[in-house]
């Protein structure tokens, strides 16, 4: 993986955060790919299979089909909540910790118990939207002191092109959500 930076946004994420021991050797993208829980594997297809489904729905909406966008929305909403359900059961609650900020390069979360800068961790992110789950490693770049806890940055070091991708979708849409808020803010005042 190229060490580019990207952006990153302000906003929680459920994560899982599993530190390996001192001696963990990072496993080669081949090994890499062939470890990943089906589930995130599936997650990353559906999400592929949203873009499909939203480029369908354009060119309907421009035909006037709303009776079959309507199917499309309606299927997809159950493809989501199943994807939803299946990705749940691979969140370990032990290793449960929440974001502070996110990106395709690197991501930080609040604990109070960080492990040293240099641990190589194996992170896997759940995303709302759009609805997916990726699993990756990182290493431990920094460490700093937030009141009682710490905010742990953590840079990316084995993850998928295509998850990559999911990232950068779902900062943009976290950024997007934002300006709309900050328009709707202005708006009213």
């Amino acid at each position: 993986m190229t060490d580019q930076e990207f952006f990153t946004v302000h906003h929680a994420l459920t994560i899982n955060v599993e530190p390996m021991s001192d001696d963990f050797v990072f496993p080669s993208y081949e090994h890499f790919v062939a470890e990943i829980p089906a589930p995130f594997v599936v997650a990353s297809e559906f999400s592929q299979l949203d873009q499909l489904n939203d480029a369908a729905k354009l060119e309907l909406k421009n035909s006037d089909f709303k009776h079959v966008v309507q199917l499309l929305d309606t299927q997809n909403s159950k493809l989501n909540l199943l994807l939803t359900f299946m990705l749940s059961q691979q969140d370990e609650p032990e290793l449960r910790h929440q974001t502070t900020s996110f990106g395709a390069s690197q991501l930080s979360y609040l604990t109070d118990k960080a492990p040293v800068v240099g641990t190589k961790l194996r992170i896997k992110l759940f995303i709302e939207h759009p609805a997916a789950a990726i699993y990756c490693y990182a290493t431990v770049h920094s460490i700093e002191e937030h009141d009682a806890d710490k905010v742990v940055t953590v840079k990316y070091d084995l993850l998928r092109d295509t998850d990559q991708d999911l990232l950068i979708k779902a900062a943009l849409y976290q950024q997007q959500k934002l300006l709309r808020q900050r328009s709707l803010d202005r708006d009213k005042t």
